[in-house]
Order: C-alpha cells, then sequence, then structure tokens
C-alpha cells in the first residue's frame, strides 16, 4: 500500500495537479467566506475553483500531462468543493438536506472505494463522461443557490432543479462507475 502512494506522489508536481492542488486549498477560503457572511466573496472563489478544475483537465489533456495522482486528486478537489459548497447551502437553508445526505453518501463511498482500489489493486478509476457532466451539473446548481431568493421570488426554485437533476445523473455516474471497477478487476 505504502508503495502505491508513493507512486502516486512520484509524478504530481505538474501545472495541472498544482492547479487541483490550488482547488483544494481554496476549499476552506470557501467555507470561511460563505459561513463569515460574505456569500458573494464565496461565490468569486467557488467560480475560481471551478474554472480551475476546467483548466487543469484541459492542460493535463493538451499536453498528455495525465497522471495517476491527478486521476484521483482532480475528482477528490471536486467532491470536496461540491460538498462544502452543498454544507454552506444547507447550513443557509437554501438547499434540503435529504440531497446532501445522499450526495455525501455517494461520495463518501466513491472516496473510500477509490482508496481501497488504489491501495489493494493499485487501480485508479479515472473519472468519465458521466461524472463531468454531473460536476457541471452541480456547480450550476450551487452557483444558482446564491440566488435562491431571486428564484424564490419568481415562484421558480431553478436552484432546487438544478440540485435534484445532478443528484439523479450523480448517482448514474456512480454507477458507471462501479461497471469500470468491476471491468479493471477483471482485467487484472
Amino acid at each position: 500500500m505504502k508503495k502505491a502512494f508513493k507512486e502516486l506522489f512520484r509524478d504530481a508536481w505538474n501545472v495541472p495537479n498544482v492547479l487541483t492542488m490550488f482547488r483544494l486549498v481554496l476549499v476552506p477560503v470557501f467555507i470561511i467566506l460563505y459561513l463569515s457572511g460574505h456569500p458573494y466573496g464565496a461565490l468569486v472563489v467557488f467560480c475560481i475553483a471551478s474554472l480551475t478544475d476546467m483548466l487543469d483537465g484541459y492542460i493535463a489533456r493538451t499536453t498528455n500531462q495525465i497522471t495517476a495522482f491527478g486521476k484521483l486528486m482532480d475528482p477528490l478537489a471536486d467532491k470536496l468543493l461540491v460538498l462544502s459548497a452543498l454544507i454552506c447551502h444547507g447550513i443557509a437553508k437554501v438547499f434540503p438536506w435529504s440531497a446532501m445526505i445522499m450526495v455525501m453518501f455517494k461520495d463518501m463511498t466513491l472516496i473510500i472505494g477509490a482508496l481501497f482500489m488504489l491501495g489493494k489493486k493499485n487501480i485508479v478509476v479515472k473519472s468519465n463522461w458521466w461524472g463531468k457532466t454531473s460536476t457541471c451539473l452541480f456547480i450550476a446548481a450551487l452557483i444558482a443557490g446564491f440566488f435562491h431568493g431571486f428564484f424564490a421570488s419568481w415562484g421558480h426554485p431553478v436552484d432546487i432543479w438544478l440540485l435534484w437533476m445532478s443528484v439523479g445523473l450523480a448517482y448514474a455516474a456512480a454507477t458507471s462507475y462501479l461497471i469500470e471497477t468491476i471491468h479493471q478487476i477483471k482485467k487484472a
């Protein structure tokens, strides 16, 4: 297991991975701003963090800097950012806790499974179209959540609709990761 983790960090220092690490650093900044009553400052940090997600993936693919570290840490950084924003919106009574509990259960299961696969089987399950689309939809829902009052005054909770579509797509993504993991185990 030590060898797998050592190998993981061997190729960690490139631009896409530094952007991923930067996104991880932005998560507590976002939380502090949100919970200290600066929602629009938190929104700016959230948008910057979300842009680093798109940028790191683009750079990694176009410059062939795809690494095991990036395959594991990029989705982890995404999950931490999304979960942090979900929880903050829940504390602010913008989003229902039921959606957050469903997402937290799914994400914790995926994180534990990914760490197990890396440690025991030395397999990294990379993100796919389902996961990327789910993350993009979550980001849209979370940004819309900052304008919950505005949508509520319209009588159309667009942010809540986006949230529930995101949850459904997240479970479809989790199913696709499970299928991919089973295929990789059979190959190994």
